[in-house]
């Protein structure tokens, strides 16, 4: 299989190292990351300055590897569009493993995941996959690539549905002790929206975000439960977001033989 590797932690990280060097025991790995940490860039793609990119020496068992000056979206978008050769064209996209939990409505903000969507966005089964702990143990990234390579064995016996990722958080935790594998759906948020207020020297304000993890109950079944309970969470996204359900009310409220009043009001009276 050949493997499309980005990340939004930087070509440096420790995630993506081991995820290099586990994948390429048994595919053909190739690695476009950005050149330094693009956390919570979200789904920006860069527009109005170059995006220059630097061929480096294969490592880690990867048979190519790029550095780009762009975000996350971009290294994938550049790379399936522009840079991998016909020959080179992935099965499938994987972002990560990033260090730090990427659950529930935060993954909106996730570099990590809208590398994915990326892929997903240009018709190529695609996966995010973050390790759920901010510790540095190298053990835990191994664990977590370990169990891609694992999970990418049965991908293949699943028709992977179009249009859609799977984000993947793994516990910090050892193969063993490890509770299993839950199939989950989104839960709320993991961090709270907290600021700090601070002066800097020249006496003006500025702001720190410094939102913490909640301790909010989660219901059984979201991701963010399975990760607490010491289970890796598998969470089918998509980014089709069309709200389908309202779409008939909004017709009867605002259209009339199928000619909607744009203006929201009777011209007649007005």
């Amino acid at each position: 299989m050949k493997i499309l590797i980005s990340n939004d932690d930087g070509i440096s990280a420790m995630g993506i190292k081991a995820l290099m060097k586990e994948l390429s025991k048994e595919h053909s790995v190739y690695v476009i990351a950005p050149d330094r940490e693009r956390s919570a860039a979200g789904h920006s793609l860069t527009l109005h300055t170059p995006i220059r990119v630097e061929e480096l020496e294969p490592q880690f068992g990867a048979k190519r590897v790029w550095v780009t000056s762009g975000t996350p979206g971009d290294c994938v978008k550049i790379g399936i569009n522009a840079i991998l050769s016909k020959d080179e064209q992935p099965d499938i996209v994987i972002s990560g493993i990033n260090h730090g939990p990427n659950l529930g409505i935060d993954i909106l903000y996730s570099g990590t995941v809208s590398c994915a969507m990326e892929g997903a966005m240009l018709g190529v089964p695609s996966m995010a996959v973050s390790l759920a702990s901010m510790s540095m143990e190298p053990l835990y990234f191994n664990v977590t690539a370990k169990f891609v390579r694992t999970f990418l064995k049965r991908i293949e016996k699943i028709n992977f549905p179009e249009k859609t990722i799977l984000n993947i958080n793994t516990p910090a935790l050892e193969e063993q002790d490890t509770a299993g594998v839950q199939i989950t759906k989104l839960g709320s948020k993991m961090f709270t929206d907290d600021y700090e207020k601070r002066i800097d020297p020249r006496g003006k304000t500025y702001y720190w975000m410094a939102g913490e993890l909640t301790t909010k109950h989660e219901d059984d079944g979201t991701d963010i439960a399975a990760v607490r309970n010491n289970m890796v969470s598998v969470t089918p996204v998509t980014y089709q977001m069309t709200h389908k359900a309202i779409m008939a009310d909004l017709e009867r409220e605002f259209c009339k033989d199928g000619i909607c009043d744009w203006w929201g009001y009777d011209s007649k009276n007005n």
